[in-house]
């Protein structure tokens, strides 16, 4: 009767997402009752993680929760440090989500909430929770091994040198964009400033009760910590209205990024649970608690869609960036969807951490289609909007010609009507100067937030509350990436440094973790600074690489993963990873050769690069702006060398997994595992980590 009543539910919940996610497919006409993209993504969700990751567990993967993990095996107190699994949870969500569910969605509705939608929902259940399931899994079995370390032992030792080449690179792009969106965002909001700043000394405190005071009881501390949070956003505001702590904690953006890099060397080097992993945790409950809040503002307030399901941007010609919907939309929409930066957390901090082999598929799973959800929210806020608010926000001046009724005129002129009296009392509305060409898609996703939370809350009195909450927000939700980041970067410097002297690769010794810690913040360190003095706020510069960047480590990791499969026999099943594999692959290669060699300078870097060239010859710039402009100029052909070199190195990695795949398949090459020995867990139930986080 229980089995009755349990598949019955199951075939009620897929039917409702069906329904719900064929509404927002099919509808037309009037706006769409955002109350859909709600029931359509959780349903989904439900479905995916009760069927698609049981079976990828069970008949791929086969958990095995008699053997020790890493964190069992290897405890140092410092990182291989057995963690209860929600707490683990916790520190993975807060790891992996950073801009890109937040920012992507919202630059991608341009082209309407339809295609954007169906991406996050679809790439997330079939690639992304698939990658970071499948490689955490993998790392487990290794001793919590990069996934550059597993591509030398699985692929080839030199297609293995060649990705970690590549992932280190990637990794040095990917987080200096995310420091500069960090940076750009406290700039100017002393309140986001002083609570991120406050977060930093209650995780200290929350590791050291963790680990001394009370260990393992993590409901006290958490409720503890939530508190001291809570207190600090309210306070953030009472430091807001201050004048002279406002002026305290309204920084530059240069004294910004310094202070940003000292906190990344320090999460670095410090133990893991001193630090990273109660400051991730106590920030994934202002992250989830922030996202179910505004799916619940939606249901309660039943917003509807004002975007329409297709714009007219899908042709290429879009004002917040340029690019047909193929391959854009699914470069521009990362993390929501497949991430390669997961791959590192996967195979970084979080594998040495695990206490069950069984938690990998909560945690690994389970936590991207949390990420999903927060892109999904991210999409319905940006389309709840006016439309032309929405382009009036995150179009450049350049094409939207400045601001006010030029502007407008603009905007109205491609069929969304806008009144510049509309911009200038939105600004107003939520405590800012002007909302007009805000590029980047915080500022108008804090806007769709506010507008969201104020419905059910305050009303229209309480926006600048609101809108204020949400660039903290958001400010918060992206840090966290920065340090789990870095400090995955300092595991890689480390790998290739010990392959040159050995003494440099040992996780544990103090003298090469504070070197390696000091040349990864360096790296990313130096684009950052780059960023933050660019004549145009560096995000022009760098941004267009976050995407394709990122979607190529997706590719390395499921290169690696399906090399994996492949040895472990499960060949009747490799389309699991073989298939997101080759569809990234293709996006990603098509996207890389449109951004270096396109003949639109909105699209090409050469092609802007020879254009900006052309105007200086021309005389067309005048004498003050030709130093900008050449730094323009370097910047764009930096892009394209960077683009290319990491395209290559993709494509020699992946020639030489094919090589390795024939010779595997024509038992020309015996198929060996690189797996450590099985070693039975000495663990029990009455282990306080297993205890609590099997609850």
């Amino acid at each position: 009767m229980k089995r009755i009543f349990s598949i019955t539910a199951w075939i009620a919940v897929a039917v409702l997402g069906a329904g719900a996610l064929g509404s927002i497919a099919l509808h037309r006409g009037e706006p769409l009752n955002a109350t859909w993209f709600v029931v359509a993504a959780v349903c989904c969700y439900l479905v995916a993680y009760r069927l698609y990751s049981s079976f990828v567990a069970a008949k791929i993967l086969a958990l095995d929760d008699t053997r020790a993990t890493p964190s069992e095996r290897h405890d140092d107190g410092r990182d291989f440090v057995p963690t209860n699994k929600w707490v683990l949870f916790g520190h993975h969500f807060a790891a992996i989500a950073g801009p890109g569910p937040l920012v992507g969605p919202t630059l991608a509705a341009q082209f309407g909430y339809l295609p954007g939608t169906l991406w996050l929902i679809a790439g997330a259940a079939f690639a992304g929770c698939v990658q970071d399931f499948v490689i955490l899994f993998c790392s487990i079995r290794r001793d919590g091994k990069s996934v550059g370390q597993m591509a030398r032992e699985e692929v080839s030792e030199r297609g293995g040198f060649i990705a970690q080449l590549a992932v280190l690179a990637i990794m040095t792009i990917l987080l200096a964009v995310i420091g500069l969106v960090v940076v750009n965002a406290l700039k100017s909001s002393p309140w986001a400033t002083f609570t991120l700043a406050m977060t930093i000394p209650i995780a200290l405190l929350l590791g050291l009760y963790l680990r001394f005071v009370r260990p393992g009881r993590v409901l006290e501390a958490s409720v503890m910590g939530v508190a001291l949070v809570l207190f600090v956003v309210v306070a953030g505001q009472w430091v807001a209205d201050s004048p002279f702590w406002a002026r305290a904690f309204t920084l530059s953006g240069v004294a910004l990024a310094f202070l940003i890099i000292a906190y990344g060397f320090a999460a670095s080097a410090l133990p893991v649970w001193l630090l990273l992993a109660p400051r991730d945790y106590l920030s994934a409950f202002i992250k989830a608690g922030a996202i179910f809040s505004l799916a619940a503002g939606i249901l309660f307030v039943q917003p509807q869609v004002l975007m329409p399901p297709l714009t007219r941007f899908i042709d290429g010609t879009g004002p917040v960036f340029a690019g047909k919907i193929f391959p854009f939309c699914f470069i521009t929409i990362a993390c929501g969807a497949i991430s390669g930066f997961h791959s590192l957390i996967s195979s970084g901090t979080t594998p040495k951490m695990i206490l069950r082999e069984s938690h990998a598929r909560f945690i690994g799973y389970g936590a991207m289609l949390l990420e999903s959800f927060v892109g999904v929210m991210a999409m319905v806020a940006a389309c709840a909007m006016p439309p032309g608010i929405y382009f009036a926000i995150n179009s450049p001046p350049s094409i939207v010609g400045g601001a006010g009724v030029a502007a407008a005129s603009t905007i109205s002129g491609w069929g969304y009507p806008l009144q510049a009296q509309t911009m200038t009392d939105l600004a107003h509305k939520v405590g800012e100067i002007t909302l007009w060409n805000r590029a980047g898609g915080a500022p108008s996703l804090a806007v769709g937030m506010a507008q969201i939370f104020s419905g059910t809350i305050g009303g229209e009195r309480l926006l600048s509350i609101w809108y204020h909450f949400a660039i903290m927000f958001e400010a918060l939700f992206i840090l966290t990436v920065l340090d789990a980041g870095t400090r995955v970067g300092r595991f890689m410097v480390q790998d290739l440094g010990g392959r040159v002297w050995k003494p440099f690769g040992r996780t544990g010794w103090m003298p090469g973790i504070l070197l390696s810690s000091a040349v990864i913040v360096a790296l990313w360190g130096y684009f950052l600074y780059q960023g933050v003095v660019d004549p145009l706020g560096g995000i022009n510069s760098l941004w267009p690489l976050f995407g394709i960047s990122n979607q190529l480590l997706a590719a390395v990791a499921l290169v690696v993963a399906t090399t994996i499969l492949m040895k472990m026999g499960r060949l009747r099943w490799i389309w699991v990873t073989l298939l997101p594999m080759a569809w990234l692959v293709t996006i990603t290669m098509t996207a890389s050769y449109q951004k270096i060699f396109d003949a639109n300078p909105r699209i090409g870097f050469l092609a802007y690069a020879k254009a900006l060239a052309a105007q200086i010859a021309a005389g067309k710039i005048p004498a003050e702006k030709i130093a900008e402009t050449q730094r323009l100029i370097f910047n764009q052909r930096l892009d394209a060398l960077v683009t290319g070199l990491l395209a290559a190195m993709i494509l020699v990695l992946i020639v030489e997994a094919l090589v390795h795949w024939y010779s595997v398949l024509s038992r020309r090459k015996e198929s060996v595992l690189h797996e450590s020995p099985y070693i039975a867990t000495r663990w029990g139930a009455d282990y306080p980590g297993v205890a609590h986080g099997d609850d």
